[in-house]
Parts: structure tokens; sequence; C-alpha cells
């Protein structure tokens, strides 16, 4: 026994209870186990998205009405701000690499943990460190600059907590730099024997081309909002023209950050809906080459197209031609995965299960948010829209149309290995459904606001408007039933569920040798590659070749 309740009446119950639950909060917040620290990130991101999630909320009641009766123009951008703020760092970059990531990597790859483990442990800490600069920022005040933090309103003009929030959006950046690290080195350095680079699963190769991104992008957006700040605190003249500064300054080093950034949300959504596809149809990824290069295609290109959000902006004509042919130029890669995908299904032994309705909802959501994007490349349309909620609805349909619903996939997919209990199918079914509905009744309308001129931003608009507002906003609310559903029957899964067993699903990879949930060594024997990635058996009436 120990020493502890030695000294303590195992009679006192409350007692008992007290003493282990300490040691297992103490367990937790100690733990180098790579699974403990991906669902520590599972839980404080599910709290970062509830209070973005609350923003978005109040913003699209406001604007059921044309004068904007519920806030005031002063609170609604305090309120655009913290959606963005949060979403964008403390949601969507994080959710699947450092949740999903964090969890199934050293599982696929057949190792024991993350190359670093208490680095790893660390870059939570860290995120939760910022995480809670931004939180307190909002909580004194709030911020209004949107979440671009444009100069030179950020760096001079703004009375609220500018610099108090970059500092948390700074600090939630190492959080991303050692993640990506991690997974850097442990991709290359722990690979199972006879795992070689081209039987990867796609989900490692996309964490990889993520990784990649981080390390070599974030550092930018740490010095762009480093220099903001000085300018803000000290008045160095960087970004304000009156301190002999230059704005544009600030854009092109915001959005050489912000555009692969895109791709730090998206790719590793394309990853998990890789597996989706290959596991529900029961067939070997259509290209796995193709789509594997694809992915480090995207990661490359990424950082040579931040001159499409700047158009507008007087940089030279030359410039912004060559900026629109490498935008369309991204989409190549883009489109590979698509069409593979698709051509992955034709022929498959399809079992439309939860996961795969979230799938098949990832490939036309993100479709749509694609296309929209070449309007936006083209330059004598994004003259028109810029700035308006067409870009709004681009922006959704590609990041919660397309990462959220990848990210959803991706948790129920893998739940019966993270909990060891299997959850409502039919529910699950159904919420799928309702969220890809509830989502394009949100956002599609708003495609037709920003082509007839609505401004995004604006907390009040002309009463022409008001239809498409009043559609998004009851769309918005059966979104937001279709994100609580989960919440619910998910937690109710870890008491009532139906044990799950090693692999509920019939797929492939080594986190299905494994028991559901893992032990602490992810193993009991290393396991050894023996076959390609996605070696599902081929009906006898079909060719093998691709």
């Amino acid at each position: 026994m120990p020493p502890v309740l030695q000294i303590i009446d195992l009679k006192d119950s409350q007692a008992t209870r007290s003493y282990l639950t300490k040691q297992t909060l103490r367990s937790w917040l100690l733990t180098t186990d790579h699974k403990r620290v991906g669902l520590l990130y599972l839980y404080t991101i599910i709290v970062f998205f509830a209070v973005a999630a609350s923003a978005a909320a109040v913003m699209r009641l406001n604007l059921l009405t044309p004068r904007g009766d519920l806030v005031q123009a002063e609170t609604y951008n305090k309120l655009f701000t913290m959606h963005g703020v949060l979403m964008v760092w403390f949601f969507l970059i994080p959710s699947i690499p450092s949740v999903l990531g964090n969890f199934l990597l050293p599982l696929m790859l057949g190792a024991r943990d993350l190359a670093f483990p208490k680095l790893n442990l660390l870059s939570w800490y860290i995120f939760v460190f910022g995480g809670g600069i931004a939180l307190y920022a909002l909580l004194i005040g709030g911020v209004d600059t949107g979440w671009t933090f444009y100069t030179p309103y950020s760096s001079t003009y703004s009375n609220s907590h500018v610099a108090l929030m970059a500092a948390g959006v700074f600090v939630a950046g190492f959080s991303s730099i050692l993640t990506g690290l991690n997974f850097i080195v442990t991709t290359h350095k722990l690979r199972a024997p006879g795992l070689t680079w081209f039987r990867l699963r796609l989900f490692v190769w996309s964490l990889y081309a993520t990784s990649v991104i981080l390390v070599l992008a974030t550092p930018v957006l740490a010095m762009t909002l480093t220099l903001m700040a000085l300018e803000r605190i000290w008045k160095v003249g960087v970004f304000d023209p009156a301190l002999g500064g230059d704005p544009l300054l600030f854009q092109h080093l915001f959005w050489f950050y912000s555009h692969p950034a895109v791709y730090i949300m998206i790719l590793p959504g394309m990853g998990v809906v890789s597996e989706l596809i290959a596991a529900f149809s029961r067939k070997r990824v259509f290209g796995y080459t193709f789509v594997a290069f694809s992915s480090l295609a995207i990661a490359l290109l990424g950082f040579l197209v931040w001159g499409h959000h700047m158009f507008v902006s007087s940089q030279s004509v030359f410039a912004g031609v060559i900026f629109s042919f490498l935008s369309f130029l991204v989409a190549i890669p883009s489109a590979i995965k698509v069409f593979n995908w698709t051509a992955t299904l034709y022929r498959g032994s399809i079992s439309l299960d939860t996961p795969m309705l979230y799938a098949i909802g990832f490939i036309g959501l993100f479709t749509i948010g694609g296309m929209t994007g070449l309007f936006l490349a083209t330059l004598a349309v994004d003259v028109h829209v810029h700035d308006t909620y067409f870009v709004i609805a681009h922006f959704h349909y590609i990041m919660v149309g397309g990462m959220v619903m990848a990210f959803m996939g991706g948790l129920h997919f893998w739940w019966p290995k993270i909990s060891g209990r299997m959850y409502p199918e039919l529910l699950g079914k159904m919420t799928a459904i309702v969220t890809f509905l509830g989502f394009n009744l949100t956002f599609f309308p708003q495609f037709i606001l920003g082509y007839l001129g609505m401004p995004r931003r604006y907390h009040a608009y002309p009463e022409q408007f008001q239809v498409y507002n009043v559609l998004s906003t009851a769309g918005a609310s059966i979104l937001g039933l279709g994100y609580v559903l989960p919440l619910c029957y998910l937690i109710w899964s870890c008491c009532y569920g139906k044990p799950a067993g090693n692999n509920p699903w019939g797929a492939k990879g080594f986190e299905w040798e494994t028991t559901s949930p893992p032990p602490s060594e992810n193993f009991e024997k290393p396991p050894v590659q023996t076959e390609e990635a996605y070696a599902y058996p081929v009906p006898s009436s079909e060719p093998i070749t691709e």
C-alpha cells in the first residue's frame, strides 16, 4: 500500500477518491505518452472552439437585421477578431496535427512514442500558455483589429489590447514549431522495420508535409508580430508611414506565413480523407505515389502564392499576374487528390459508415471551396469580390467545410481506438448529414452576398441583403447542432458504448493491430511491415493495374 494511503482511513471514501483524483491529475499533467498528450490537446481545443463558435453565433444573430441591433459596431469588431484568432490559431491549425497526429503518428509508424516525448508535452504547455494570454486579452476588453492585425491600425491607432493578443499568438507559434520538428524527426528515425517511404500511410505523408510548413513558416509570423509590437510599444518605424514605415511590408510578411498556414490546416485533413476513402472502399488509394507527392507539392507551392491576397493593394500588375498564375498552379496537386479519391471509390466495396459520410462531405465542400478559389485567383474577378462575403464563404468552405469535416471524420474513425468503445452509428450518420446541410445553408448564400457587393466585417448592411443573411443565420443554428451532437454521444460512448475490439472497421495499419485503447508502450512486440500500404484484397474480377 502506498505510504500516503496508510495514513488515510480507507473507510473514508471521499478522502480516498480525492487522493486518487490528485494522483490521476498528476499523471496526466506530467505524462510523456503521446496518446495522452493528443487527448490533452483535444480537451483544450474544444474550449477554444466553444468560445470562438459563441462569438460567431452572436455575429450571426446580429446580422439577422440590417441595422445590427444586437451589438454595437465596436463590439462586433471585437467579436469577429475573437472568432478569427481563436479559430485559426487555437483550433484549425492544431486540431488534426496536434490531436490526431499526436495520437496516431507513432502508432502508424510502429513506434513506442514520438522522438522527443518531453518536448511533446512542453509543446502542449506552451500552447495552453499562449491560449491563456489570448483569452486574457479578450476578458479585459478584447481586440478590434481582425485576426490579420493589419497595420498601421493595429500598430498605432487601435485602443484595444493588440500587443497582448499578438503575444498569445506568438507564444502558441512555438508549440507549432516543436510539434512539427518532433513529427519530422519521428518520421525519419522511428519507422518500423520494412516501413519504407512508399509504404507509409498517406496520413503520415500529409503530417510530414504539414510539419515542414510549420517549421519553415511559423518563424516568419513570429518576426512579423514582434515588429508590430515594437512599433506599437516603442514607436519603432516599420509599418506606419507616419513613422517612416511601409504598411504593405506587413501584408507581405503576414501572408507569406498565412497562406501556407491554410495548408497547415487542410493538408492533414486531406490525409485523413485518404485513410477514410481507402478503409471504407476496401481499396488501395488510386495513384498512391501521386497523392503522396501532391502533399509535398502543395507544401512547396504554398510558399509562392501569398501575393494573391494583395491584388488590390497597389502591388504591380506584373506581380499580380505572376501570383495569379501560381495560384492556379497550386490547384493542380489538390485536384490530383480529389480525382484520385474519386477513382478509388470506383468499383470499391463502399460502406457508408459515419466516417465515410464525413469524407464524402469533405470532397463535395472542398471542391466547391477550391473552385471558388480559382475565381479569387483571377485578377479581374478578385477586384470585384475582394473584401466581400464571397471571400468569407470561400475561406469557410475550405477551412470549416474541409478541415472540420475531415477532423470529425477522423475522430469518428479512430474513436473506437481512442476510447475502446463504439458510438451510436445511426446518430453519427444523422449528425454527418445535418452538418453537411447546415454548412451549405450557412455559407452558400454568402457567395451570393459577396457577388452582390456586401462587404465583410460590417455589423450593418442594406436591407436588400437581409434574406440571404437570414438564411445564413438559420443554417448556422443547424450547423451548431451538428457540432454539439458528437460532443454528447462521444462522451456517452465512453461509459455506455459497445466494446469496439481491436479493429471494428477491418482497416489496414499498425494502429489496428494493437488493443483499443492502446497500451502505454503501443505494441507488445515491435511490428514489422511486410506489405504495401492499404493492401486490401483485390476482387478477382478487377485488375490490379491503376
